[in-house]
């Protein structure tokens, strides 16, 4: 671990080693520092190396010290990019695989630069609330020219070293070796040691651009526009113009003002929650990462209706064979002839090229016999979302898989250990609930039931990998993590509309705290009627439970969202406007009266955080039950399932920042309310501990 030191001929290689992606951790970069002294102090040595084991160049800071002392502890990168830039001897960096982030800073500190073909080369901070923090900004500009660079560094993308290396002009890349990139790295530095120096360095080119003034302005207005809510990208393009207007040095200090003063920014914050989040949800405490997986080679799929052929799609798309079950006919027809027009649209729009699609069109078969999914590995029900229809799938499961088959269902709400029990095998039963549509959305709530077995686990967050998708682990409940929370969400969006609001201004409120959809647009588009489902079981449930009487009223009326033409909103035939329905303004207003409110003006700070506080009060009573092993879980959950904004990390990260103190001072203030539920804002146990002791949950 660290860097490794070797001397072959007359050029001494120093390799990064520091699994998986070479970060450059402090012991990295101390023992990469010692490699360049020990050869510039050996005279039989003429040039030197930088290279990266394994699978990576390097992919930039080590991630385990970020925001630590470790991380800025000297040498800090800084520093060690100014000792292979001011090193005597040549230094080459011979980068490969995956060459992103600080990796890139350091390779453009080197003198020289070759690359193996295929290597993603990228800046990606951007994508964490940054800019570059070690050259990037300043260097790249100078080796790819102005726009490509600034293009590179706003976006984060990474981009193929051959592409990089058939550039006009471009001084990045000296050579691409086809081949063992070290052997030719090394033949490479012997070549460039025979020549006398100085050897070139990359802050000393010249970089400038035609228009700047006009171009810096045009890029400015691009960028505020398509990430408004985020400062990084406008900085991005502050600094390259810095690079363009300023001396080195000084384009170095406003690169580096630039980056710290990012970092304390809350939409910083919570880019960085969000991405350790996401790492962090695939590690579940009682199972080990070196858990054995079941081997997942055919997957069947139970249902060919949006669901079914959403998940198939999935599978196809990671090169899975894919075996799709319906007790019709027609409905087969039906649901191969969405899959292909799905595909069709994306070759349309270029997404997709044609021979793919007929490679994935290949890995589909259809039956209407149980039989002939006996062999699958992997089947996922998504059928109708009702137990008895749950018991007569997973009873016939049962009877036709073959031993260690992984039997999944794709509940949203239902009880995946009652789903178990008609099971002989409850330990191969686990809960993979896509959200729809699923060949979009990002989700994949794993639900764990009692017995679910731990290979049966490990095996499916594999999967959810495999995918593409962010897997997060609920254990059982009504709803499990998403949709229990949401139900808390809706609860106080209709009693918003009995205190004053339109369905139009709670939208609007939070589409602007940024919601990509409010939740009456969220529940015209999901259908009306599920949730009045939900209700009319609650009533019998939990009779307790209050409800506005409003989402009831709507339903009554057959308006359950776009699929009738008409919901909260009206609709025009072919489109998803949602126009402001009198209709419902006045149905709205008559049980009102009926209930005997007098509306109010009702502002969007109090709509949102309403909204916003009733999923944390309700997180908090899911993390003390277990339900989810910790509050980042929550948040992929919302910011991956939801719509949640991105820029304010998730509920959770959303109620830390506001002070969890603050909080509870707030929901206190909402439990005041006569037309509000008074016990629905008693804080969570948690929540009100970690108040009390100024802690929070993340």
């Amino acid at each position: 671990m660290g860097a490794q030191y070797e001397v072959r001929g007359n050029v001494a290689v120093l390799t990064l080693d520091n699994p998986p992606v070479n970060g450059l951790g402090f012991d990295t970069r101390v023992q990469l520092a010692q490699g360049v002294e020990r050869a510039v102090a050996d005279a039989a040595v003429a040039a030197i190396v930088v290279t990266g084991a394994g699978k990576a160049f390097s992919g930039g800071a080590d991630i385990k010290e970020f925001g630590s002392p470790k991380s800025i502890a000297e040498p800090n990168l800084l520093s060690l990019i100014k000792l292979l830039e001011d090193c005597p001897k040549p230094v080459v960096a011979a980068v490969h695989s995956v060459c992103m982030g600080g990796g890139l800073e350091l390779a453009l500190g080197a003198h020289y630069r070759v690359a193996a073909p295929g290597t993603n080369v990228a800046l990606p901070e951007v994508k964490i609330g940054l800019i570059p923090g070690a050259g990037g900004t300043q260097r790249l500009p100078r080796v790819l020219g102005v726009e490509t660079a600034l293009n590179m560094i706003v976006s984060g993308e990474p981009v193929k070293s051959e592409v990089l290396a058939g550039l006009p002009g471009q001084k990045l890349f000296d050579k691409i070796i086809e081949g063992n990139v070290l052997d030719g790295a090394i033949a490479f530095a012997a070549e460039v040691a025979a020549k006398p120096g100085p050897h070139p360095r990359v802050r000393d080119y010249k970089v400038s651009h035609r228009d700047p003034d006009a171009y810096f302005g045009f890029a400015r207005n691009m960028v505020k526009g398509m990430a408004k809510n985020f400062p990084a990208p406008v900085k991005c393009v502050d600094a390259v113009e810095a690079c363009v207007k300023k001396k080195f040095d000084e384009g170095m200090l406003y690169e580096r003002e630039t980056f710290l003063a990012l970092m304390l920014t809350p939409e910083c914050k919570a880019l960085r929650h969000a991405f350790f989040g996401e790492r962090a949800a695939s590690k579940i405490p009682d199972v080990p990462e070196d858990t054995p997986q079941r081997k997942i080679e055919k997957v069947a799929v139970i249902g060919a209706g949006t669901m079914g052929g959403g998940i198939a799609m999935n599978f196809l798309n990671a090169g899975v064979p894919v075996v799709m079950l319906e007790m019709k006919q027609e409905a087969l027809d039906r649901g191969v002839a969405t899959i292909r027009k799905n595909y069709d649209a994306q070759v349309k729009k270029g997404k997709l090229k044609q021979d793919k699609l007929d490679a994935r069109m290949a890995l589909l078969s259809t039956t209407l016999n149980y039989a002939d999914i006996a062999s699958a590995d992997l089947v996922i029900e998504a059928v109708f979302e009702e137990m008895g229809v749950k018991e007569k799938v997973f009873k016939t499961l049962d009877e036709v898989m073959k031993p260690g088959a992984i039997l999944a269902s794709n509940t949203s709400t239902l009880d995946v250990n009652a789903i178990a029990a008609f099971t002989k095998r409850p330990q191969d039963v686990v809960g993979m609930h896509f959200f729809s549509p699923a060949n979009v959305m990002k989700l994949l709530e794993v639900v764990r039931g009692e017995k679910t077995a731990k290979d049966v686990l490990a095996t499916v967050m594999a999967i959810g990998k495999k995918i593409r998708k962010t897997a997060v682990v609920s254990g059982v409940c009504d709803g499990f993590i998403g949709n229990r929370m949401i139900e808390q969400y809706s609860r106080q969006a209709g009693f918003l509309l009995e205190e004053g609001c339109t369905p139009a201004q709670v939208d609007k409120a939070v589409e602007k705290f940024g919601f990509a959809m409010g939740p009456f647009r969220m529940g015209d588009l999901a259908g009306n009627d599920i949730g009045w489902a939900i209700r009319k079981r609650r009533y019998v449930e939990k009779p307790h439970m209050r409800y506005s009487k409003t989402a009831d009223l709507l339903c009554e009326l057959g308006r359950y969202g776009q699929k009738t033409g008409a919901g909260w909103y009206d609709y025009v035939p072919g489109k998803r406007d949602a126009i402001p329905s009198k209709l419902v303004e006045e149905m709205i207003e008559k049980h009102r009266a009926e209930i005997g409110v007098q509306p109010r003006k009702i502002s969007d700070d109090e709509i949102v955080h309403r909204l916003v506080y009733s999923l944390v009060n309700e997180a908090a009573k899911i993390l003390e039950e277990g339900i989810a092993s910790k509050a980042s879980d929550i948040d992929m959950v919302y910011l991956t399932g939801y719509g949640f904004p991105l820029f304010r990390g998730g509920p959770m990260c959303y109620a830390d920042s506001q002070g969890l103190f603050n909080v509870v001072q707030t929901m206190k203030k909402f439990a005041a309310n006569p037309h509000d539920d008074a016990s629905f804002w008693q804080p969570a146990p948690l929540l009100a501990k970690l108040a009390a002791e100024s802690k929070s949950f993340t």
